[in-house]
């Protein structure tokens, strides 16, 4: 009896320590999860709900449609007027397929649901005559249309936006996709070793090569007890390392300014040696590196190496651009814009309002600074050598008559062997109405003679057509 007692007592044991293994995994999985789960775009009983609600359309700044839905016999039907010009931008809402871009991130807004608890939720009944509110968007149509041309047979991303607003003018990356023939392309895309689902302006992350300098000016100019004079001969050793400027070149006698113009690797490096990491590292997060950035729609952080215990061949490629250090097109585009607004980094806007059904504005994004990235006396310094870069230096190409214009080129090596092409920059310099990022990736030739050009044809645009 004792034998068989004792059994039992295990077998009761191991079903109590099962029964509350249980009920703690179901408390969790009310308590912690239910909400995730609730709100996954591959819920199907969300599904269910979403498709008696007509979904809100999305229009551009200037209240041109972009996408909308109409009902249909069994639910609804959503329509993308643009096709892949819009893609990373507004995404896609499948039930196959699930969400992204802004039918995830303002699923409940265009649907015009409230946040509720997963026991109400459960409770709700959908009136089948729903109707979603409307997102308005900062997006210039014309603009993006224009941006989109530039990249077309290319890899990359342009972002263009107001400096002073963070209003985005104008978002694209390259390769892109349909929104509209996603059925038929799915297995196409997801096989592509160009990923076309991945927004390169938001989640691409490059080595900003010598765009990077303008941050390490900045640095430069904050730091005391620093040697600002160089004498260039082409090229510098660092712990046995060599580093080269471009093409070899020795620039001889160098300032900051003219070391800006030229665009020199060694006076960089050397700089970026004098500052130190702890230095590179605080303005280098205050221009929102290794930082989330506030946004519509998810954005990768961009990676500074200086807090990590790295020596000084890293620090000095990292000064540069390259090495560890990598950005978002996004990211640069805010480091352009910051130094067009003195020094103030204004959090980037893509929805502009929320109109409900009845043409009510309920909420609009206003302009918001995020950082305080340097001090006024410091971003007007960085600012008029920008504009000599564009001036007399490497950024010529984008050069605009009867316009100062404020910029830098980058030429990023990278694993691929061809060079990515890089420009920042903005316009007018004494009275920013537009700052520009133009990445073209492994492009194989420079910045200055690839990505320029590109950025005057849009800054040239802006100038013509958006009022503030």
């Amino acid at each position: 009896m004792n034998k068989e007692l004792k059994r039992m007592i295990r077998v009761f044991t191991v079903v109590c320590i099962l029964f509350v293994g249980l009920i703690v995994y179901l408390s969790y999985f009310q308590v912690f999860t239910a909400s995730s789960i609730k709100s996954n775009s591959y819920n199907k009983r969300l599904w269910i709900d979403e498709e008696n609600i007509l979904r809100g359309m999305i229009l551009d700044r200037n209240g041109k449609i972009l996408a909308y839905s109409e009902k249909t016999e069994e639910s609804s039907k959503r329509y993308y007027n643009y096709g892949s010009l819009y893609g990373h931008i507004i995404g896609y809402s499948y039930r196959e397929y699930g969400k992204a871009g802004l039918e995830a991130s303002y699923n409940n807004e265009l649907l015009n649901l409230k946040e509720n608890t997963t026991l109400n939720e459960l409770k709700k009944i959908i009136d089948p005559n729903s109707e979603g509110n409307t997102l308005k968007l900062t997006i210039d149509h014309g603009l993006q249309e224009k941006a989109n041309s530039f990249l077309k047979g290319k890899k990359g991303s342009i972002v263009v936006m107001n400096p002073k607003t963070g209003e985005i003018y104008a978002m694209v990356s390259q390769p892109n996709f349909n929104p509209s023939t996603l059925r038929e392309d799915w297995k196409t895309i997801v096989e592509d070793p160009d990923s076309p689902f991945l927004n390169r302006a938001t989640n691409g992350l490059y080595a900003p090569g010598s765009t990077f300098k303008v941050i390490t000016a900045v640095a430069s100019l904050e730091s005391s007890n620093i040697d600002r004079n160089y004498n260039c001969t082409g090229s510098t050793k660092i712990d046995g390392y060599v580093l080269k400027d471009y093409g070899g070149k020795a620039h001889g006698n160098l300032n900051l300014e003219e070391a800006l113009v030229k665009s020199c690797n060694s006076y960089f490096a050397n700089m970026g040696l004098q500052v130190g990491k702890e230095k590179m590292g605080e303005v280098s997060e205050k221009f929102m590196l290794n930082k989330s950035v506030p946004f519509d729609l998810p954005v990768s952080k961009s990676i500074s190496p200086y807090r990590e215990n790295i020596g000084k061949t890293d620090i000095a490629a990292a000064s540069i651009g390259q090495g560890k250090v990598l950005v978002t097109p996004l990211n640069m585009a805010m480091v352009a814009s910051a130094i067009a607004n003195g020094g103030d980094m204004v959090k980037p806007i893509l929805v502009k309002e929320i109109i409900s059904p009845d043409g009510s504005v309920i909420k609009t994004n206003y302009t918001e600074i995020i950082s305080r990235a340097t001090d006024g006396f410091t971003a007007n310094e960085v600012k008029n050598m920008m504009v000599e870069v564009v001036k007399r230096g490497t950024g010529k190409g984008a050069g605009i008559k009867n316009v100062r214009v404020a910029g830098k080129t980058g030429t990023a090596e990278n694993a691929s062997g061809k060079t990515h092409a890089w420009f920042i920059g903005f316009a007018p310099a004494d009275n920013p109405k537009v700052a520009i990022s133009v990445v073209l990736e492994n492009e194989g030739s420079t910045g200055g003679k690839s990505a320029a050009p590109i950025a005057r044809e849009l800054m040239i645009e802006v100038l013509n057509k958006i009022s503030e």
